[in-house]
């Protein structure tokens, strides 16, 4: 069996979307998922790593019930993605702000119990974060280069601000959740391809 064969998806599909391109910016956590710094500055994630680690997320995802698992999302650029994710798995999503207090405060009409909770960015996504670590949620983030790991306990190495990564990643997630979750028994029988996470037809 090919490397290649072993990823979710072709190598080619990762490097197509630029899923492994980071910014100028690098925190020291991220620094062991980069692969090299090119010659404009930007950071390379190491395309193997990103895929142990979104296989290592999938997994710890699909030990969760969808009722059980909330997606967080700030960012403009992930909300198709994340959109066709919540119909596909029936995970719930909060897109744009947050409603403060709505993990900790059992008084509020906003007021959510999960028991997971998945951010595509942990910079804009932090409010909900903090929370999370406050009722002890395990908290499973999307991070670029630039981002710190403070509060994570699983960080998935890529490109987190991009449509075309975001859609593709959110494809794999569908899919594999789909499969681990016994509800799909192979990538074909997902009907929906990358480019339907992503509106930029």
């Amino acid at each position: 069996m090919t490397q290649e064969q072993q990823f979710l998806v072709p190598l080619d599909q990762y490097l197509k979307v630029g899923l492994h391109i980071g910014t100028k910016f690098r925190t020291k956590y991220m620094e062991q998922f980069i692969y090299k710094i090119r010659p404009d500055g930007l950071a390379v994630l190491n395309v193997q790593k990103i895929d142990e680690r979104i296989n290592v997320a999938t997994k710890f995802l699909s030990q969760y019930a969808p009722q059980d698992i909330i997606i967080a999302c700030r960012r403009d650029n992930g909300h198709k993605a994340v959109e066709l994710f919540a119909k596909l798995t029936n995970i719930h999503v909060i897109k744009g702000r947050y409603p403060p207090g709505a993990l900790t405060n059992s008084n509020l009409d906003t007021f959510t119990e999960t028991k997971l909770l998945f951010v595509v960015d942990p910079w804009p996504d932090k409010n909900i974060v903090l929370d999370a670590v406050k009722v002890g949620i395990p908290i499973i983030a999307l991070c670029d280069t630039n981002n710190e790991s403070n509060f994570l306990d699983l960080v998935v190495p890529c490109n987190n601000k991009g449509k075309k990564s975001l859609a593709l990643l959110f494809y794999i997630l569908t899919k594999e959740y789909l499969k681990n979750r016994g509800i799909i028994e192979k990538d074909s029988d997902l009907k929906e391809k990358p480019e339907d996470f992503d509106d930029e037809e």
